[in-house]
């Protein structure tokens, strides 16, 4: 069997036969400079290097930096800290105004916005699984727009509120969705979290009230094509994965352990639910041995993937800088050995 990482890739998440399982390591700016050095190639080089089979595709807007450059305002008006290596919103521009009309919606329909995903589809969709980024889908881009404490007391008091931001998130999605779909992507890729490490951030019910409805809509262009749905949700969201996957989900991640018991995932969505991720971010990656990162990928395989497919084998987040090269080393050693057995 002589897969491309796109045939290998879709097999193992659509629980096919696969001649090895397929492997993806996703990074900060930061740890992905530390690496090149380390490594000696260059950044752009990095995605091959590291054997992933996976190619998010973004659109085409660097981001504006405040005149101090502590503040990079993305595509929705959001502003995030420059200062910190994950994402911190530092400036929610519906904080003070809930005034929907009024405010500077993006333009989904731009023609210039899609220009970068095409020419990467064009060059690698052959060989790579690519598909769209989603990350702050919906009751991320909410929060991040209106605040976090802000939009949680909208959700308790002002449903009629929180029902048409929702619904405006949701209609620039779906356009954006199907300009995607019609340029040759090879599945969906969503993030939202909806999860701390204990505990869902709100009820199922307010979940399946406000969200469940909403995110079917952005799935539903996938689903109905065949097409398998990527989601990352951090956290303990047990109670509502039979949703997810009721309303079209097919492979979760990130499956961090700390969160999400391996042995739990397998036993209630094994042939339902693929997974990707499973190797911790939060402790073995930056404070294990070298030992301890082969045996915690080789635990989470065997837990994940019995039968050898159903898993994107990967650190459960963004690697950052924090992780040492020689954990990074042992990581790369324990992936080629899932490619030679």
């Amino acid at each position: 069997m002589n897969l491309t990482r796109k045939e290998r890739m879709h097999r193992a998440i659509t629980y096919q036969d696969v001649d090895r399982i397929p492997t993806q390591i996703n990074y900060t700016d930061g740890m992905g400079q530390k690496m090149a050095a380390h490594f000696n190639i260059p950044v752009d080089d990095l995605p091959e290097f590291l054997g992933n089979h996976m190619i998010r595709v973004d659109m085409d807007h660097p981001g504006v930096l405040s005149e101090d450059g502590r503040v990079k305002f993305d595509w929705w008006g959001v502003g995030f800290d420059t200062q910190e290596e994950g994402y911190f919103a530092a400036v929610s521009p519906l904080k003070e105004n809930n005034d929907l009309d009024s405010y500077p919606w993006p333009d989904p329909a731009d023609p210039n916005l899609l220009k970068g995903a095409e020419r990467i589809i064009k060059e690698k969709g052959d060989d790579y699984f690519i598909t769209p980024n989603f990350g702050f889908v919906l009751f991320e881009r909410a929060w991040t727009l209106r605040g976090f404490e802000q939009f949680f007391i909208d959700m308790a008091v002002d449903p009629v509120f929180t029902g048409e931001l929702f619904d405006r998130i949701t209609d620039i999605q779906l356009q954006l969705i199907h300009r995607y779909i019609d340029l040759g992507v090879a599945g969906g890729y969503f993030g939202d979290d909806y999860g701390a490490q204990k505990n869902l951030l709100f009820s199922p019910r307010m979940w399946r009230k406000y969200i469940k409805p909403r995110l079917a809509k952005l799935f539903a262009p996938f689903k109905e094509r065949n097409m398998p749905i990527l989601m990352h949700s951090d956290g303990q969201i047990q109670k509502i994965l039979p949703d997810l996957v009721e309303i079209g989900l097919t492979t979760l991640n990130p499956v961090q352990p700390e969160a999400l018991d391996h042995s739990w995932l397998a036993e209630n969505f094994a042939g339902k639910l693929a997974f990707y991720g499973g190797v911790s971010t939060q402790t073995v990656l930056p404070y294990g041995t070298g030992d301890e990162v082969k045996t915690a990928v080789a635990a989470a395989t065997a837990t994940l993937a019995p039968n050898h497919t159903g898993l994107l084998i990967a650190p459960s987040h963004r690697m950052m800088t924090d992780i040492p090269m020689r954990n990074v080393e042992a990581l790369l050693e324990a992936f080629q050995g899932l490619s030679e057995e």
